[in-house]
C-alpha cells in the first residue's frame, strides 16, 4: 500500500499543537541522560567535553533534518516505518517498525526502574520490594491510563514534565555560572586520552541526543504537523545542544571531582547553591525520568498501530478508541508487556537492542530522504534542505559508522529480533490491506 505523501490518517484526533509538539519533542530526547552525561564525558574527555557536546549536536542535528525533511511529506501516522515503506517496500518498513516497538518496550521497563532508583534518595524503601513494586506499577499505571485518555492528556502531561525537567536544569546553570571556576572548566586535556576513549565518547554523546525519531509516530494526531513537525524537531536540537553545553560547562567548572560523581549535578549543585538545589535537581530527575517514558507509552504504541492497520498483528491493535480516540489496546498492550519486563528483569535483554535499533531506523530514514526527494522533488510545503542529498548522505554516513561500532551482542540481539519479525511478516491477517509489492 503506497499512500499520498499528504493523505491524512483517518479516524484521528488532530489535537496537539505546535508547541505541544515541541514539549514532546524535548521530554523524549532530555531524560535521564542529562543527569550522567557531565560525569562519564568529563571521565573520558576531561575539558574537552563542551566541545565535544556541541560537536555532537551537530552531527546529530544531520539526522534532525532528514527526519524533518521526510515529516514535512507526511501527515500520516508511523515516523521511521512510514518513509521506510514508502521509500523501500512493505517489507523494509515493516522490519524498522517493528524493531523500534521492540525498543520502545524494554526502554518503558528500563525507564520505570530507573525511576525507583531516582525516588530511592529521598524515599528508600523504593529500592526493592514493595516499595520499588508500587513506584513501578504505579508509574506504569499512570502512563497507560493517560495515554489511553486521551494524546491531548498526553500532551499536556509531557508539558508538565517538560517544565519539571527543564526548571532545575536551568536553575543549576544559570546559579553555577556565578560560580564557575574557568580554570577549572577549560583545563589541560585528560591523562591517557585514546582513541578508544574518544570513540566511546561520541557514541556516548550522539546518543544523549537520541529519541526525537520518535515525535513524527504520532504525526496523525497533530496538528498541520507537514509544518509543525519540521518546527518541532529543529527548534528542540537547537535548544538541547545548548542545553547539554551549559549544563556540562557548569559541572566541570564546580565539581573538581566530576568524573567521579556518582550524581555529578546535585554533588555540584550542592557545592554552590546548597541542599535545596540539590534536591531540586534529583527531584528533576525523578521528573525526567517520568517525562520521557510518558513519551515512550504515546509514541511507542503508534508503530504498533501503524503495523496492525497494514494488517501485521491482532486486528485490535488496529483499533481507534470510538470516545478517546487513541490507539487504546496499542497503548494497554506496551505497558503490560513493559510491566512483565519491568517486574521480572527481564528486559535487560532487549535493553540491548535499543541502540542499534535506534540506528536501523536512522538508516532509513536517511535513505528514504534520498529516494522521497528523487521521487515527489520539493513538494509544495515541504522542507527544502539545503545540498540536495549532501545532508541524507552525510547522515547516513555517520549511521553505518555507529552501527559497525555496536557490539555483537546488540548485533546478534537484533538479528533475532529480525528474523522474528520475517516470520510476522510472512503471515499478515486474511483481512490485511494490500501490503505486498
Amino acid at each position: 500500500m503506497s499512500s499520498t505523501p499528504n493523505t491524512p490518517e483517518p479516524g484521528l484526533l488532530r489535537a496537539v499543537g505546535r508547541w505541544q509538539i515541541l514539549g514532546l519533542s524535548i521530554n523524549d530526547v532530555v531524560g535521564s541522560g542529562i543527569y550522567l552525561l557531565p560525569a562519564v564525558a568529563f571521565g573520558l574527555l576531561g575539558p574537552f567535553s563542551v566541545w565535544a557536546i556541541l560537536l555532537a549536536g551537530g552531527l546529530v542535528s544531520l539526522l534532525v533534518l532528514c527526519y524533518a525533511k521526510a515529516a514535512s511529506y507526511f501527515e500520516r501516522q508511523g515516523g521511521s516505518y512510514l518513509y521506510a515503506r514508502e521509500a523501500f517496500g512493505p517489507f523494509v518498513g515493516f522490519q524498522v517498525g517493528w524493531t523500534i516497538w521492540l525498543t520502545r518496550i524494554s526502554v518503558a521497563a528500563s525507564l520505570s526502574n530507573g525511576l525507583a532508583d531516582a525516588v530511592a534518595r529521598f524515599w528508600p524503601a523504593a529500592l526493592d520490594g514493595a516499595g520499588r513494586t508500587v513506584v513501578v506499577v504505579g508509574s506504569l499505571l499512570l502512563l497507560v491510563t493517560i495515554n489511553v485518555v486521551g494524546v491531548r492528556w498526553a500532551a499536556r502531561a509531557a508539558t508538565v514534565f517538560v517544565i519539571g525537567k527543564l526548571l532545575p536544569l536551568l536553575l543549576f546553570v544559570f546559579i553555577g555560572l556565578f560560580h564557575v571556576d574557568w580554570g577549572l572548566a577549560f583545563g589541560g586535556p585528560p591523562a591517557g586520552l585514546t582513541a578508544t576513549a574518544a570513540t566511546d565518547a561520541a557514541l556516548l554523546l550522539l546518543f544523549a541526543y537520541a529519541g526525537f525519531e520518535n515525535l513524527p509516530a504520532a504525526a496523525g494526531e497533530y496538528r498541520d504537523p507537514r509544518r509543525n513537525v519540521p518546527f518541532a524537531l529543529l527548534t528542540m536540537i537547537a535548544c538541547v545542544t545548548l542545553l547539554y553545553a551549559a549544563v556540562q560547562l557548569v559541572a566541570q567548572g564546580t565539581l573538581p571531582a566530576l568524573a567521579d560523581a556518582a550524581t555529578p549535578l546535585a554533588d555540584a549543585g550542592a557545592g554552590f547553591g546548597g541542599e535545596a538545589l540539590a534536591l531540586a535537581l534529583t527531584v528533576g530527575a525523578a521528573l525526567s525520568i517520568l517525562g520521557t517514558n510518558n513519551n515512550t507509552m504515546l509514541l511507542g504504541p503508534r508503530f504498533v498501530h501503524a503495523l496492525a492497520s497494514d494488517g501485521y498483528g491482532p486486528s485490535a491493535l488496529a483499533r481507534i478508541h470510538p470516545r478517546f480516540r487513541t490507539p487504546a489496546v496499542a497503548v494497554i498492550v506496551q505497558g503490560a508487556l513493559a510491566l512483565a519486563l519491568a517486574l521480572t528483569g527481564s528486559f535487560v535483554q532487549l535493553a540491548l537492542l535499543s541502540m542499534v535499533t535506534r540506528l536501523l531506523g536512522y538508516i532509513a530514514t536517511a535513505g528514504s530522504v534520498l529516494v522521497l526527494q528523487r521521487r515527489h522533488g520539493d513538494a509544495p510545503g515541504s522542507l527544502r534542505l539545503p545540498g540536495g542529498p549532501l545532508i541524507p548522505v552525510a547522515a547516513l554516513l555517520l549511521s553505518l559508522w555507529l552501527l559497525l561500532s555496536a557490539s555483537a551482542a546488540n548485533l546478534v540481539a537484533v538479528a533475532v529480533a529480525l528474523g522474528v519479525g520475517a516470520l510476522v511478516y510472512r503471515f499478515p491477517r486474511r483481512d490485511a490491506p494490500g501490503t505486498r509489492t
